[in-house]
């Protein structure tokens, strides 16, 4: 089968019942004017009641109605193929949402146990430490301890439909069937002196109570236990509502039966009953905090209400697929992206089933996944995918602009201001461990009992205890150097890649922890590396290689909630820097290592995303390009640091005798005000950072956390934000400083736009950026997006001149020019961008360093790249750092093949000649720092 075809460009949008697919369909000729081939959409399946974003899925064989229907998709595709466009589809596969009644496969796995037929889906521990939950599932849903939210009446019984629910603070969950003698007994006593014996209601009474003491175990697991349960226990509650339904003295027994079990407040003692029937249930009602110590099922990450599913099995694989076969079979999909490729079991197995669902269908999906490379890792060569969701570009790029060689100032003055000789690697160290310890110490002590189980296969390891096995593999988790590694199930071998991974790890566990025996992370080592061990049975193999694979799925989570959800909010050095996707001790990009990865890119994964914003990045893409800046002023910054600082004192609160917000607060939030300064701040813009200061507080989990909110300090900091916004004086000094940075970073903007459209890879606008996109982390970029305005803004695009939209700047339709220009080049001359050649080109003259510039060629078609960086310099020489007075004298030198001939700039319509010395930039760059050349 073909290879499948790439996009030209792909456009994100976020479905919710604010966005729906109706609204998607008036604007489709907006997204192909744009220049744009495929909508990007997220996922369509059905979502909890009110979700903003889809992830949160709790029927994955249905379509969203909050968002249309499946017949309105697949019109939309058709509308969409008419005018040469197609769709990318989101898929989740990782987890269901479980905090809501309409997941009924959770309700079931609820009301039966590990007897179930939906049990095998999610990866539930059925036996863990805490005896008292054993076939239990912990649900840790109370927002206060179990007994007072018991004594409270926020959990009551009720009875609906033949059967009996408990209502935790609104929210039915089913009891189990075999315990319902708690009600139906006393309310048999009360019919027993009503009717007397022989009354046929009596009877059927009676009867429908034999049944249920007949019913198997929620232990029983066998599969015709299992079918017998599930037919037997529904024909049981036709029969209880049939005859409440029909007899009024038993649904009244019924229900004083229920009324009596639900206690009286302010009778302790009354709730007894009720206690005693919660006790034999298949869950275990729970204060939310517990789930940190006795979660007993995997998470996604360490959200409670996301429960993982079970992918790799095939009855599974294919439940959490069918809207999405349908949708590929109908023709309405040609691509799919995969969210957290890495929460997987088996990536690749994972990956090979989703290739062959699209053959089945006849279909060669274009496929990419949600992964993060770190370091020097690199996408594996066997993933038949295309290549990631861009994070890994978005970072390469924007290290374009960042100038490395003021790394040492920055680190030097940045540790000098706020007192922290932290490294970054220290810091990412730490924000691990605080995770593995806090939010997913029960995941930990889970892995750690299999560990331990293990060690007792052989007489060499049987004497490592517990909790030397748990505090080990917390510190190799906490130095792992890349999310995860990816050892098969059912294989003998570890990559060499995985192998120097693990090694690494282990060889900074051990320097961190002198003190503990080096015999226990070789023990662990072992084990990751699949070392053949004598006197082991096939079995105890089987269980280290799933030990192993089970490690895997937990390091993925450990690093983002480390990384990019704790030291990102820590770490405040230069806040563009962390970014997701993003490394911390790396300050910036050189220009020879992006024309590296660019060559390795066009060889490698040349039809894989090239992003630079999404729902889930940490700050417009905008906004990083304004701080991006500041490294090339590092004296002037750090300067109107100190002169802030000073000038704001008073306005510093107090907390246990320490300043509020401490001084890398302080630095982290004026790069906020700065990166997002909108010229004139309003109220709406106030809120919107206070709300971000409290998240930022929260995730650095310094001062205040999700877990323990420390109100008093969040206070103390937003109202220095409010009183800091409230002074003219500063806000005159902020807004002086901010005029340069602000133009210099729309022209960061405007390159960066450029060299995505024009190198390798398939360039992916999130929605609403192709106006400026000053945003911040979620919910704050999921805001609603004023299409209206940019319908508007793409159509007087054709009578604007450059000239009127760099004087009209703050608007943003010089990006949207930018942006729709190079797109169209994209389109008309498909080959070099789909599968041309990537070549570096080097600059001569004093502006040299300044100038980013490649070619892309397949045969004899070419298009050249150029644009500037760093301008903060040259805003004195010209407004929009363009001219011959600033670029004059310097020149690009064309490859060989391309010399001589004549181009035509796509952005400004000139016509420009190459002479033996090279380009011009002086001429080159006349109205804008950027061009994008076709031959004429």
């Amino acid at each position: 089968m073909n290879a499948p075809t790439a996009p030209g460009a792909t456009y994100r949008l976020q479905l919710n019942a604010g966005f729906p697919l109706d609204r998607v369909g008036g604007l489709l000729d907006y997204f192909r004017d744009l220049g744009v081939s495929h909508l990007y959409l997220s996922p369509v399946t059905r979502a909890r009641a009110g979700s903003a974003h889809g992830y949160d899925v709790v029927d994955p064989g249905v379509f969203n109605p909050e968002i249309g229907t499946e017949e309105a998709l697949v019109k939309v595709a058709a509308a969409l193929r008419e005018r040469g466009m197609g769709i990318l589809l989101d898929v989740v596969p990782n987890h269901m949402c479980v905090g809501d009644p309409a997941n009924t496969w959770w309700l079931d796995v609820l009301e039966n146990g590990p007897s179930s037929p939906y049990a095998p889906f999610f990866d539930v521990d059925w036996d863990p430490p805490k005896s008292d939950l054993k076939d239990k599932v912990l649900l840790p849903v109370l927002g206060d301890q179990y007994g007072k939210v018991i004594e409270s009446q926020e959990i009551q019984v009720l009875f609906e439909g033949g059967a009996f629910w408990v209502k935790v603070y609104g929210t039915p969950l089913p009891l189990g069937p075999r315990t319902w003698g708690h009600l139906l007994l006393p309310a048999l006593g009360r019919l027993v002196g009503l009717f007397g014996d022989g009354h046929a209601d009596l009877t059927e009474f009676e009867s429908i109570l034999t049944a249920l003491r007949n019913l198997p175990t929620r232990a029983e697991t066998a599969p015709d236990k299992v079918r017998e349960r599930q037919r037997e226990k529904e024909v049981i509650k036709q029969r209880l509502a049939a005859l409440a339904a029909r007899s009024e003295p038993v649904n009244a027994a019924i229900l004083a039966s229920v009324t009596d079990l639900n206690g009286v407040k302010g009778a302790p003692r009354s709730f007894d009953r009720l206690e005693a029937l919660l006790a034999e249930q298949g869950f275990r009602l729970s204060h939310w905090r517990v789930a940190s110590d006795e979660i007993n099922y995997r998470r996604f990450f360490d959200i409670n209400e996301l429960a993982a599913v079970r992918v790799e099995e095939p009855r599974v694989f294919d439940a959490l697929h069918g809207l999405v076969r349908r949708l590929v079979e109908a023709g309405a999909v040609d691509g799919l992206r995969v969210d957290h490729v890495d929460g997987l079991f088996d990536p690749l197995g994972y990956l090979e089933a989703l290739r062959r669902l699209g053959e089945s269908a006849g279909r060669r999906l274009y496929l990419v996944v949600e992964k993060i490379l770190t370091r020097d890792e690199r996408l594996a060569k066997d993933w038949p995918v295309e290549g990631t969701t861009g994070y890994g570009f978005l970072n390469l790029l924007n290290g374009l602009f960042i100038d490395t060689t003021a790394a040492g100032a920055f680190r030097r003055r940045t540790r000098k201001l706020t007192e922290r000789e932290e490294k970054p690697e220290d810091v990412l160290y730490e924000a691990r461990k605080l995770i593995l310890l806090v939010s997913m110490s029960g995941e930990l002590t889970m892995l750690a009992r299999r560990l331990d189980r293990l060690s007792e296969q052989h007489r060499y390891s049987r004497d490592f205890t517990l909790n030397s096995l748990q505090q080990a593999l917390a510190e190799v988790m906490a130095c792992f150097p890349v999310y995860r590694t990816y050892t098969r199930p059912g294989t003998a071998a570890v990559s060499a890649s995985d192998r120097r991974h693990v090694a690494h790890a282990i060889k900074e566990a051990k320097r961190r922890n002198p003190a503990v025996s080096p015999s226990v992370f070789d023990f662990i080592a072992g084990i990751l590396l699949l070392e053949p061990f004598d006197g082991l049975s096939p079995a105890d193999v089987d269980a280290r290689r799933d030990w192993v694979l089970r490690f895997q799925q937990m390091t993925s989570p450990v690093m983002a909630k480390g990384l990019e959800d704790t030291a990102f909010y820590r770490h405040v050095e230069l806040a563009s820097i962390n970014e997701v996707g993003g490394d911390l001790t790396r300050f910036g990009t050189t220009l020879e290592e992006f024309h590296l990865r660019g060559r390795e890119r066009a060889e490698l994964r040349p039809h894989a995303l090239s992003a630079t914003a999404t729902h889930d990045t940490k700050r417009g893409e905008d906004t990083r390009a304004r701080l991006d800046v500041l490294s090339e002023m590092p004296d002037a910054w750090f300067a109107a640091l100190e002169r802030w600082r000073e000038k704001n004192a008073k306005a510093r609160g107090e907390s246990d005798g320490e300043p509020a917000p401490d001084a890398a607060e302080e630095l982290f939030l004026y790069q906020t005000l700065l990166g997002t300064w909108p010229g004139t701040p309003d109220a709406a813009y106030g809120e919107r950072l206070r709300a971000y200061v409290v998240k930022a507080l929260r995730e650095a989990k310094l001062h205040s956390s999700w877990v323990s909110p420390v109100k008093a300090y969040e206070d103390l900091v937003t109202g220095f934000l409010d009183k800091i916004l409230a002074d003219a004086s500063f806000v005159e000094d902020l807004a002086a400083f901010a005029a340069p940075v602000i133009r210099s970073g729309a022209l960061n903007s405007l390159a960066q736009t450029l060299i995505k459209i024009a190198s390798p890879g398939v360039p992916d606008f999130y929605q609403g950026t192709e106006l400026w996109d000053l945003s911040l982390v979620d919910p704050d970029n999921r805001r609603p997006v004023d299409f209206e305005t940019r319908v508007r803004a793409l159509r007087e695009l054709a009578s604007a001149s450059p000239a009127d939209l760099l004087a009209n700047a703050e608007d943003g339709r010089i990006k949207l020019w930018v942006t729709s220009r190079a797109l169209d080049l994209r389109r008309r001359r498909p080959a070099p961008f789909r599968s041309g050649d990537y070549e570096g080109l080097s600059a001569l003259g004093p502006k040299l360093r300044r100038v980013v510039a490649f070619s892309r060629r397949s045969g004899d078609e070419a298009v050249v790249a150029l644009t500037g960086r760093f301008f903060s310099g040259l805003l004195a020489e010209a407004p929009w750092a363009a001219g011959a007075a600033v670029w004059g004298g310097t020149r690009v030198t064309l490859p060989e093949a391309l010399r001589g001939r004549r181009w035509r700039d796509v952005l400004s319509g000139r016509e420009l000649a190459d002479s033996s010395e090279g380009l011009d930039l002086g001429q080159v760059f006349e109205t804008l720092p950027l061009a994008l050349l076709e031959p004429c």
